[in-house]
């Protein structure tokens, strides 16, 4: 029976919850971009056997080699993780706090619920150039193996701190506001921000109250009637898209 390297012993290999200070990456990808981004909080790497074949899965053996991470491979832990055996790789990382880049233009989330959306909004905030992300809490874990896979990876690229409170984020970081309403000022391709500025999304499912429209210049994005309101994650990727745009010459 194959035995876990002594530095995995000492992490409890269960099923993720919120107050672990260690998470997961299942899947090939997303185990790459854990080790080659965020190395240095990497506690080993677990492969199931049915992946050894796999081209991916060669890189992630090489780069533990190099690095010296530990590397087992055993097919009990994916289901007790909560991770499918096609999954091929779980990384195990400790959890990590970033800084944002007082110089860039942030992405703000509020309270945002959904680990899917968190995701996909990490991945699209890449694609479109932003790499600094705060979060206002109570908010879904950009830490769970859930929001990992949705951002495939792109959570270990991205600086993210999360407030406890709205207001404990301009005092840090003072800049021009753009808060995403239905009934917004402006209309968001109206807008060309200047940088250092922030753009604030709501959660999914009450959006920004109305205290918002007093931070800055509150954009919306038009709609028919046919909705009340876009998605989170697609508002989010149409405004970055926007904004992009406005930004270029």
């Amino acid at each position: 029976m194959l035995r876990l390297y002594p530095i995995l012993m000492n992490v409890r290999l269960k099923r993720y919850k919120k107050d672990f200070e260690h998470s997961y990456t299942f899947g090939v990808f997303p185990t790459l971009e854990l080790l080659n981004y965020r190395t240095e909080h990497v506690l080993g790497v677990v492969v199931h056997p049915k992946g050894l074949e796999n081209q991916g899965v060669a890189k992630i053996q090489a780069i533990c080699q190099e690095a010296n991470i530990p590397l087992e491979v055993q097919e009990r832990v994916f289901p007790r993780l909560g991770a499918r055996e096609n999954d091929y790789a779980v990384g195990v990382f400790k959890k990590y706090t970033s800084q944002l880049d007082p110089q860039a233009n942030h992405v703000i989330l509020v309270n945002p619920g959904s680990t899917g959306n968190l995701g996909t909004i990490m991945r699209t905030m890449l694609g479109f150039g932003f790499n600094d992300l705060a979060i206002i809490t109570p908010a879904a874990d950009h830490f769970d193996p859930r929001a990992i896979r949705a951002s495939m990876g792109a959570v270990f690229k991205i600086n993210t701190a999360t407030f406890v409170e709205f207001e404990a984020y301009p005092g840090v970081y003072p800049r021009t506001c753009y808060p995403l309403m239905t009934d917004g000022e402006h209309l968001v391709q109206e807008v060309e921000p200047r940088p250092p500025f922030s753009l604030i999304f709501g959660n999914e499912s009450s959006g920004l109250g109305d205290e918002f429209r007093t931070l800055g210049s509150s954009i919306s994005i038009p709609q028919t009637g046919g909705i009340d309101s876009f998605n989170l994650a697609v508002a989010v990727g149409i405004t970055l898209y926007q904004v992009k745009l406005a930004q270029e010459p």
